[in-house]
């Protein structure tokens, strides 16, 4: 059994926004080369740091982009290389920003929900489309 000391505790967001084409939802996956995998930006909390202010900056800091959070979303709950790990999320409306990429992100993709689930690496963050769906009453 593990202590709460040993948790990691991080933070994200689902980051959306209306497409410029047709009006359709767009949700921002991120792509990070070290693990391959795409999912959700989100990142480990800095010591001290309130949960949502952390969310909001890891979304800067591996998208580019600014954004203005709204519901919160479920709390996944995984074990990453032998610790329990805890990641809040928040719905997050996309608000300005241009990506640059970085040792963390090589790339993002702006997809449809349907297009977002099938790409998502692992199936825990496939559940947070729906959340997001349902949060902005779309489900």
């Amino acid at each position: 059994m593990s202590s709460c000391d040993d948790m990691i505790r991080a933070a994200g967001c689902v980051l959306w926004r209306r497409s410029s084409h047709d009006g359709g939802l767009e949700i921002c996956l991120v792509h990070r080369p070290k693990y391959d995998d795409w999912s959700h930006p989100k990142g480990k909390l800095k010591r001290g740091e309130e949960i949502l202010a952390g969310a909001l900056r890891e979304v800067a800091e591996e998208t580019g982009f600014q954004c203005a959070p709204g519901a919160r979303l479920p709390t996944t709950r995984y074990i990453a290389r032998g610790r329990p790990k805890r990641v809040d999320y928040w719905a997050a409306e996309a608000t300005d920003g241009v990506f640059t990429p970085n040792r963390e992100v090589d790339r993002i993709a702006w997809l449809s929900p349907t297009a977002a689930r099938h790409r998502l690496t692992q199936p825990r963050d496939k559940t947070l489309v729906d959340a997001l769906l349902n949060a902005l009453h779309l489900a």
